[in-house]
């Protein structure tokens, strides 16, 4: 494995250690390619700022620390820029303006809300068992497709769902043909495989395969020694090979503008 797009940093408020102390870390592991995509910032109109993400006073030091670093460790790894962001219906125009703006060089879709968030978003990792909130979230996974901003969609198996079999059957279908069609890669998150989680879901990646989906691999590191993550790595090669997925090493980013 010699790239990696999905690194957080302290940033977030829910991860640590320096983002030098990540680089020497995929530096170390034979990472050649790595992308910061932490949680990109967004104030709600009533001034809300959601407390999992890199605040909007943060952002100027987010850039001007990675493109420092970046120059520094030139000559032995590849460095991007980037967020994870949402599809909110609501909100997205905004968000993409802002990446642009601040000079983001690619997105990664991480859903994690039903709908804009807030007010009143419904978090889907807490376990739902209602078709109606399954079929909205790929609702808004295929809307985000659509925009073509979004260079790859991680831990798109997050949904906690815990409704009839059929359902989830039904809408992962329609989210992965989407992707296949649109050739926009799913990530196997190693976070999920670290932690022990409800994801990776071999039901989503059995879908996954049938749809002749592109995988790619996505560390989702929190602390600098995940930003390589080997002990991880056999059980996503598992993965591929169980459900014939097409992997892909590295990812073609996708444009802002």
């Amino acid at each position: 494995m010699t790239a990696n797009y999905h690194t957080h940093t302290y940033r977030c408020r829910h991860a640590s250690g320096t983002e030098r102390e990540y680089i020497e870390r995929a530096v170390e592991g034979g990472i050649k390619i790595m992308g910061f995509s932490d949680h990109i910032p967004f104030r709600f109109p009533d001034g809300y700022q959601s407390d999992y993400r890199v605040p909007l006073e943060e952002v100027e030091n987010y850039f001007a620390t990675l493109n420092a670093l970046r120059e520094e460790y030139k000559n032995k790894i590849k460095i991007h820029i980037g967020w994870e962001m949402e599809y909110y219906p609501l909100y997205f125009d905004e968000m993409l303006e802002n990446a642009a703006r601040w000079g983001s060089e690619y997105l990664i879709l991480g859903q994690h809300f039903i709908g804009n968030e807030h007010p009143g978003g419904k978090y889907i990792g807490e376990g739902i068992n209602g078709e109606t909130e399954l079929a909205e979230y790929v609702d808004c996974v295929l809307e985000a497709i659509k925009t073509g901003k979004f260079s790859y969609i991680c831990h798109p198996d997050v949904f906690r769902y815990t409704g009839e079999k059929a359902a989830y059957e039904r809408e992962n279908r329609r989210l992965c043909r989407a992707a296949a069609e649109a050739d926009i890669p799913l990530e196997i998150n190693f976070l999920g495989i670290r932690d022990g989680r409800h994801y990776p879901n071999g039901d989503f990646w059995r879908i996954a395969g049938e749809e002749g989906c592109t995988a790619v691999f996505g560390f989702d590191a929190h602390k600098a020694k995940a930003a390589y993550d080997g002990e991880s790595l056999e059980a996503a090669q598992k993965i591929v090979k169980e459900y014939g997925l097409k992997l892909v090493e590295t990812v073609q980013l996708r444009p802002l503008k």
